[in-house]
């Protein structure tokens, strides 16, 4: 498949909220979608960040995004975002899912959930329920959630893992399975709202090996400032830049013949290259898996994404 951001049509009128856009991926995202004309929201925790996101956005984009407070580690945060959004805008075209934390020491969320699978998957499966009445507004309405190559790691999740304690937490471990539960959400939301009918699909992506700040995050949280160095010089030798790792994720936001359910990724040997279908592993395939994983979430988080759905 020959593909670049040459290829994504006119956004004009179309409204994209993107999760993690100060840097990395998600800027890189939100950069294109402003270029070719979208109506972007830049959704952050750090409001300072996010304002210096949204100048030099503006500049590069030649469109002013609009920024908005999300701290997926707090569910709070995520139904005042959600709100905030929804008393504001009557419809949503793109939910792009693509924040997320990398292999930080043991840290819970506000909520008391290991901060990984609390930030990556609780927080945007929260934040796609509460928003999902606005994607059901808007006609052909998407759901990107960025997942990675590492969801292969592991061989499957437990409810036990959400509230995972000190003594048993592997940080690469925990960032394998809040990986794999980006793709089990992401298939379960699919099976749902095909479903129901609805005109919203929900597909994937992961960036392959892409030079961002989110290696070295981890080792500077722990106070590792030499590993951090380490990782950024690694990052900067053998992997594709963040623009070009954002490219399967602005694929799946707007190929217009994409199948829902979809997961896009790198062309060569799902590092790097143009974007293209790939298979998930067999654990990310498993529907008995998906559904249990819903339903531990809708426990955690509160919020059941279903119950928008006309039936």
């Amino acid at each position: 498949m020959t593909w670049s951001t040459a290829d994504i049509p006119d956004l004009t009128g179309r409204r994209a909220l993107v999760t993690g856009a100060t840097s990395g991926l998600g800027y890189e995202t939100a950069l294109e979608l402003l270029r070719h004309g979208a109506d972007v929201i830049v959704a952050a925790r750090n409001p300072e960040k996010a304002a210096q996101a949204a100048e030099t956005l503006t500049q590069r984009g030649g469109r002013a995004p609009t920024v908005l407070e999300l701290d997926l580690a707090d569910l709070a945060s995520v139904q005042r975002a959600a709100d905030e959004v929804s008393g504001q805008y009557d419809g949503l075209d793109l939910l792009i899912n693509n924040a997320g934390v990398m292999a930080p020491p043991y840290r819970q969320t506000v909520d008391g959930f290991e901060l990984q699978l609390g930030t990556n998957h609780l927080g945007h499966f929260a934040l796609t329920g509460r928003l999902l009445p606005l994607l059901l507004k808007t006609p052909s309405s998407r759901v990107v959630t960025v997942s990675s190559f590492m969801h292969r790691t592991v061989r499957g999740i437990g409810e036990g893992d959400l509230r995972r304690p000190a003594g048993s937490y592997r940080k690469w471990e925990s960032y394998g399975k809040s990986k794999l539960a980006n793709l089990l959400f992401l298939f379960e939301l699919d099976r749902r709202l095909r479903a129901a009918g609805a005109d919203v699909i929900s597909v994937g992506a992961h960036p392959g090996y892409a030079s961002t700040h989110l290696q070295a995050a981890g080792p500077e949280l722990a106070g590792r400032a030499l590993q951090a160095q380490a990782w950024r010089l690694a990052t900067r030798l053998v992997a594709q830049s963040a623009a070009a790792g954002a490219w399967p994720s602005l694929y799946a936001a707007t190929y217009a013949d994409l199948p829902p359910g979809s997961f896009v990724g790198p062309s060569f040997l799902e590092y790097r290259g143009t974007p293209t279908l790939v298979l998930p592993s067999r654990a990310a395939q498993d529907p008995e898996l998906a559904q249990r994983l819903w339903a531990w979430s809708v426990d955690a988080t509160g919020v059941d994404p279903v119950h928008t759905v006309p039936r």
